[in-house]
C-alpha cells in the first residue's frame, strides 16, 4: 500500500488503512482535515471529530467503509446527494461543508453537533408527555418538510439520526446519505441499511424498496409511538419478523401501552403509520400541520376533540360501524380480527346513534299487524310480539278479546312517536349533511405539483377543481429553473372547491458573480460583497509598490467567479509600499555597498570621488542618507575615496642626504636611505624611488641611493 500522500513527517500519523476503514488520529485527509477521535460507527460509514486546517473549526467527517467507497457507482450516488443535502439550508439540518475523496477514502465533512441523541432521550425520560414528545417531533419534520420540498426523501429516520445540541437545538442528520442508497442495495447490503433501520421501514420499503416522502412520515409516526410507550411497535425475534410485522400489522395504539392518552394522539400516530402509504399524510409539511394542531388541542387541555379525532383518522378505519362495541369490549374485536388475519381496528370509530325508542313506541311503529309472532329489531332492541289467532276463511272477523271485567280500560296508544322519531331523523339528516357540507365535502385536497412545469401543474390543479396563482419566484438548488418549488396550500391541505393554490416558480439555482473589488477600499469591498449575497472571508495583506495602503489587490475567487449566495470571497488589501531600511557603508567597500543596496531595490548613485588620506581608495567616504527607511527606487548617494593624495616626487641627484631628506618630509613621505652600487662615501644623492617627477601619492616611501 502506498504511505499517505498528506501524512506529516514528526507528527505521529500513521497512513490511513483502506482495508479496515480506520482513520488513525492525527491522519491528514485531503490536506484539510486533521483527523481526531471516532465517535461512531455504523454499518455505512464511522465518524470522526476532526480539525479543518483552512479554516481552524472543528467539524465532523463522515468516512465511508471501505467496501462502499470502492464502488464506483455507490460513490457517484453518494457524491450527487452530499451536494444535494448540501444545499438544504434549514436550522434543523446538520449542515454539510464539503465532500471529496482522498486516496480511495470517500468523505463527507459536516457540521459537529455537540450533545445527545434523540435515543438517549427515550432511554432516559421515556414514556414521555404527548407534548414533550411533539416538541421534539416538531423541528424533525420542519426539516423533513423542507427536505421534502427541495425533492429529498431521507429514508433513514431514526433516533440515532436526531441530534439534540446543549442549548437544545434539534437537528436531523444523515440527509442525503440514505437517499444515496439505492431500493436495490437496500436489499443486498447485509447488516447494512435494512437491518440497522427496520424498526422504522415503512411497509413499501420491505415490499419493493420503492419509497417517497410518505416513507419519511411513517417513520416520524413510529418514532412519535416510540417517544410516548418507550418501545418500539412492532418486536421480533429477528428484524425478518419485524419487517414482516410492518407489513401485516397495524401499528398499535400507543393508549394500550400508556392508558390515558387522548383518542386523538392515538388517531394521528394511526395516521402516520397507515399501512397502506395513500392514507398517509403527503409530507412531511402535511404531517407538522396535522401536529401543530393536536399540540393545540393538548395545550388546550382538551381531553376529548371528536372532529380532531375524526379527521385524523385514516379513511380505511372511518367508516360507520352501528353496532360498535363499547370501550371495554374493543380489545375483544381487535383480537378477533388478528386472529382472522385482518387489519386491527385502531381507535376512534365512529359509532350510529342508536335509537331510543320506548315500548309504546315501538308498538305504535308496529301497528295492529296479524302477522308473525315476531318482528326483527336491532339485536339490542329485539322484542317479541304476540300473535293473534287467524280467522278462518269466509268467517267474519273475530270479536277482540274480552277485557277483564275488573280490569281498567286500556289506554290509547300515542301516536307522537313516530312523528318525533321522524322529525328527529330529519334533523339528524340535516345536520349531518350541513355537516359533511361544510367540514368535507366542498373540500378539495391540494394536489401535489412540486417539479412540475408551470403548465402542467395549472393544468392538474384545474382538473382537481382549483385555480392557480403565481406567487414570487424564489430560487432552488434542486428544483430547476420555471418549475414548481412549493405551493401554498401544501400538496394534501384542504382547500375550497374553486380555491387558489399559489405556485411558487423555481428561478434556478441562485449564483452571482464575484464583483470587481480590486481598487476599493475595505469597506467598499465588504459593502459589495454585502450587496452581492455574498460574504467577506478572510482579509490577507500585502506590500504592493503601486497598490496604495488599504486598497483591495485581488480577490480569491476572481472577478466573475460564479458563486453561491453566502459563499466566503477572499481579499488581498494592501499594507502600501514595503519600508527598506538602510544600511550606514561609510569606510566600507563601495562596490560591496552598491552591490547590497540594489539587491534590496535601491538605486546607488556615485555622487563624486574624492583624495582622502584616511579612506583607502575604492571606499566610501560618505553617504545620503546614510541611515533611514526608504523605499523601493529610492536613491541612496554616495562619496568614493580615491585613496591619498598624489604627490611629485621632486629631483635630488647631488643633493646630499640630510637636506633630501628633509625636502621629502616636508612634501609628506616617509623617506629610506641606502647606498647606490657606486657608493664611494661622498653622501649625496645618486637616483631615488619613485623616481623625480612621478606622481606618488602622499604618506608614501621614497628610497634615496647614494653616491
Amino acid at each position: 500500500m502506498q504511505p499517505d500522500r498528506h501524512a506529516q513527517p514528526g507528527t505521529g500519523a500513521r497512513p490511513a488503512d483502506p482495508g479496515n476503514g480506520q482513520l488513525p488520529p492525527g491522519h491528514l485527509l485531503d490536506g484539510r482535515y486533521r483527523i481526531g477521535p471516532r465517535i461512531a460507527r455504523g454499518g455505512m460509514a464511522s465518524v470522526y471529530e476532526a480539525t479543518d486546517l483552512r479554516l481552524d473549526r472543528t467539524v465532523a467527517v463522515k468516512v465511508m467503509h471501505a467496501g462502499l467507497g470502492d464502488d464506483e457507482e455507490f460513490a457517484a450516488r453518494f457524491v450527487r446527494e452530499a451536494r444535494a443535502a448540501a444545499g438544504l439550508s434549514h436550522p434543523n439540518v446538520v449542515s454539510v461543508y464539503d465532500q471529496g475523496r482522498d486516496a480511495g477514502v470517500v468523505y463527507l465533512a459536516m457540521e459537529l453537533v455537540s450533545g445527545h441523541t434523540l435515543r438517549d432521550v427515550i432511554r432516559k425520560e421515556s414514556p414521555l408527555s404527548p407534548a414533550r414528545a411533539l416538541a421534539l417531533l416538531e423541528p424533525v419534520l420542519s426539516a423533513l418538510a423542507a427536505a421534502h420540498r427541495a425533492g429529498l426523501i431521507h429514508r433513514d429516520i431514526k433516533p440515532e439520526n436526531v441530534l439534540i445540541a446543549e442549548d437544545g437545538r434539534v437537528k436531523v442528520a444523515d440527509f442525503g446519505l440514505a437517499k444515496a442508497i439505492s431500493a436495490d442495495t437496500q436489499h443486498t447490503v447485509t447488516g447494512g441499511v435494512l437491518i440497522g433501520t427496520v424498526s422504522y421501514l415503512a411497509p413499501e420499503l420491505v415490499v419493493d424498496g420503492k419509497a417517497d416522502a410518505r416513507a419519511d412520515v411513517y417513520a416520524v409516526g413510529v418514532l412519535l409511538y416510540e417517544l410516548l410507550t418507550g418501545r418500539k411497535p412492532h418486536q421480533g425475534d429477528s428484524p425478518i419478523q419485524v419487517a414482516y410485522k410492518h407489513v401485516h400489522e397495524d401499528v398499535p395504539p400507543p393508549s394500550r401501552e400508556v392508558p390515558g392518552l387522548p383518542a386523538y394522539v392515538d388517531a394521528l400516530v394511526a395516521r402516520a403509520t397507515a399501512r397502506d402509504r395513500v392514507h398517509r399524510p403527503a409530507d412531511a409539511g402535511v404531517l407538522l400541520h396535522q401536529v401543530h394542531r393536536v399540540a393545540h388541542a393538548l395545550a388546550e387541555g382538551v381531553d376529548d376533540d371528536a372532529d380532531l379525532t375524526a379527521d385524523l383518522t385514516p379513511l380505511l378505519l372511518a367508516g360507520s360501524w352501528p353496532d360498535a362495541p363499547e370501550a371495554d369490549e374493543r380489545d375483544e374485536v381487535r383480537s378477533d380480527t388478528a386472529e382472522l388475519g385482518e387489519a386491527p381496528v385502531t381507535e376512534p370509530l365512529r359509532r350510529a346513534p342508536a335509537p331510543a325508542w320506548d315500548d309504546d313506541e315501538m308498538a305504535a311503529l308496529l301497528g295492529p299487524s296479524r302477522a308473525t309472532t315476531a318482528v326483527a329489531v336491532p339485536a339490542d332492541r329485539t322484542r317479541a310480539v304476540p300473535a293473534r289467532p287467524a280467522s278462518p276463511p269466509g268467517s267474519p272477523p273475530a270479536a277482540p278479546p274480552a277485557r277483564p271485567a275488573a280490569g281498567p280500560a286500556r289506554p290509547r296508544r300515542s301516536r307522537r312517536g313516530p312523528l318525533l322519531l321522524v322529525l328527529a331523523l330529519l334533523v339528524v339528516a340535516a345536520v349531518g349533511g350541513g355537516a359533511y357540507w361544510f367540514g368535507w365535502a366542498r373540500y378539495t385536497s391540494t394536489p401535489g405539483v412540486i417539479g412540475l412545469a408551470e403548465a402542467a401543474a395549472v393544468d392538474r390543479l384545474e382538473a382537481a377543481g382549483l385555480s392557480a396563482e403565481l406567487g414570487d419566484p424564489a430560487y432552488s438548488e434542486t428544483v430547476p429553473k420555471g418549475r414548481v418549488i412549493s405551493t401554498d396550500p401544501e400538496a394534501g391541505a384542504q382547500v375550497l372547491d374553486g380555491g387558489t393554490v399559489t405556485l411558487v416558480l423555481s428561478l434556478g439555482k441562485e449564483r452571482y458573480d464575484v464583483p470587481k473589488l480590486a481598487g476599493l477600499t475595505r469597506g467598499e469591498a465588504e459593502a459589495e460583497l454585502t450587496d452581492t449575497s455574498l460574504t467577506l472571508g478572510q482579509v490577507v495583506e500585502r506590500w504592493s509598490e503601486t497598490v496604495p495602503e488599504g486598497t483591495v489587490i485581488r480577490s480569491d475567487p476572481a472577478r466573475g467567479t460564479t458563486l453561491r449566495p453566502g459563499t466566503a470571497v477572499d481579499l488581498v488589501v494592501s499594507k502600501g509600499r514595503r519600508p527598506i531600511p538602510v544600511k550606514d557603508w561609510t569606510g566600507k567597500d563601495a562596490d560591496r555597498a552598491t552591490a547590497a543596496m540594489e539587491k534590496r531595490d535601491l538605486v546607488v548613485e556615485v555622487t563624486g570621488e574624492e583624495y582622502s588620506e584616511v579612506v583607502p581608495e575604492g571606499h566610501v567616504i560618505s553617504q545620503d542618507p546614510t541611515s533611514d527607511t526608504l523605499f523601493k527606487g529610492d536613491t541612496v548617494s554616495l562619496v568614493v575615496s580615491l585613496g591619498p593624495p598624489l604627490v611629485e616626487v621632486p629631483s635630488l641627484v647631488a643633493v646630499g642626504v640630510d637636506e633630501a631628506t628633509q625636502r621629502l618630509k616636508d612634501l609628506g613621505f616617509e623617506v629610506d636611505v641606502e647606498n647606490s652600487s657606486a657608493y664611494i662615501g661622498l653622501g649625496y644623492v645618486y637616483s631615488s624611488d619613485p623616481g623625480a617627477g612621478e606622481m606618488v601619492p602622499k604618506g608614501s616611501t621614497i628610497t634615496l641611493f647614494l653616491v
